[in-house]
């Protein structure tokens, strides 16, 4: 995964859900999307644990972690606002 840069960046990010049965939903939506690899500059990997998915990112450069952070807080922003919509109905 070296492009040149002296370094690499790592992060894991997790997103918490109040039960077992959102955070399943949550993983199965993200799944298409998730297995679809748009850059050879950084790898994100995912793992469902009970009540969350926790998120595995490692990057060669900034400008792909901020990409892969940024993919991520877009799915999340979505399931948010498909949780918000199922409460008020």
């Amino acid at each position: 995964m070296n492009n040149g840069n002296s370094y690499k960046i790592k992060a894991i990010l997790e997103i918490q859900f109040k039960n077992s049965n959102l955070c399943d939903i949550s993983y199965n939506s993200f799944l298409p999307e998730f297995n679809v690899q748009k850059s050879k500059r950084s790898i994100i990997s995912l793992q469902k644990e009970e009540k969350s998915l926790v998120f595995q990112i490692e990057s060669n450069d900034i400008t792909a972690f901020r990409a892969s952070i940024n993919e991520i807080i877009s799915f999340g922003r979505t399931i948010d606002g498909v949780l918000k919509i199922v409460e008020k109905s």
